[in-house]
């Protein structure tokens, strides 16, 4: 203890910088952790938090019973497995035809429009997407009949909405993405490329031997922090391009979906809580999990 208050008199000014960050962290991450309690409870707003008839495990086991458990984590998961290794592998090859091109203009007026979906609301997506696929007024709808074709009512089909789903995410994100390995790219020594050009190697030789190479650390990087959110879906894509339409929960519910309709739909607190927990608690042991296989094979790679 005496040790931490010398250095606290000796570092007083750097404590007091990093104090507002631990008053967020206490505040916003470290009180609302009581409320964990609700999921162990069936809560009502008679009795409150500590009121509440205590169930102990009985919402885990009504969520595991019914299949909404495994159906919620099967599409959460390969959502965001898609998102991760599509968006960072689109993103990395983006990122090595842009750092190739000898046209500054061209360059960044590229990056620039590649750039601009980031700062799109999902709001706006879901009225984009709505407009291209509503039965009625759609785009595509409209084209197939101007074509002499039957319309497809994609809101009540639900294996579009897969591959629908991660294209916006993955457009929305292919700017920021690909701005990121180009950093990566540019901290490339030019030694690297000028000895490889008097050694003979062609642009071809170059991505291949030395900037994939370099590149790959960033990579293993962002794979492991995208991990750690692997149970967190997009909420706010899910909801503005789906909303509340039934017919396509089978393929497009995911946790966040369900604890929102849990709290916000149908006031069952201590399921949303339940399968909140669970999504936090499975995403953490997935990180130490997956840090630890890295760190085992490479443990310049890891986290920690």
């Amino acid at each position: 203890m005496s040790g931490f208050i010398a250095e606290l008199r000796k570092n007083k000014i750097l404590f007091l910088m990093i104090a507002p960050v631990l008053v967020f962290f206490v505040v916003f991450s470290y009180f609302p952790m009581v409320g964990v309690y609700y999921a162990f409870t069936n809560y009502n707003f008679d009795g409150g938090l500590f009121g509440s008839p205590f169930v102990g495990m009985q919402n885990f086991k009504f969520l595991y019973e019914s299949g909404a458990l495994l159906s919620l984590t099967k599409n959460t998961v390969l959502y965001n497995l898609a998102f991760i290794f599509i968006g960072n592998l689109l993103q990395l090859i983006c990122a090595i035809f842009l750092s190739e091109l000898t046209s500054k203009w061209f360059k960044k007026t590229t990056q620039s429009i590649m750039f601009l979906p980031f700062f799109i609301s999902f709001v706006l997506v879901g009225a984009f997407v709505f407009n291209l696929f509503n039965t009625e007024t759609g785009v595509i709808n409209a084209l197939l009949r101007q074509l002499g074709m039957p319309s497809y009512d994609f809101y009540m089909n639900t294996e579009p909405w897969k591959y629908i789903i991660i294209f916006f995410n993955v457009w929305k994100g292919l700017g920021y993405g690909t701005v990121i390995y180009l950093a990566a790219i540019m901290s490339i020594s030019d030694e690297y490329h000028e000895a490889a050009k008097i050694d003979g190697a062609n642009i071809f030789h170059r991505i291949r031997y030395i900037t994939i190479p370099m590149l790959i650390p960033t990579f293993i990087l962002l794979i492991l922090l995208s991990l750690g959110g692997i149970l967190k879906g997009q909420f706010d894509l899910f909801y503005q391009i789906i909303g509340n339409n039934g017919m396509l929960y089978e393929s497009t519910d995911i946790i966040d979906t369900y604890v929102y309709r849990s709290l916000a739909v149908n006031f069952d607190i201590g399921m949303g809580t339940a399968a909140g927990l669970y999504q936090s608690f499975f995403g953490f042991m997935l990180v130490m999990t997956v840090n630890w296989i890295i760190k085992k094979t490479r443990e310049d790679y890891a986290l920690f």
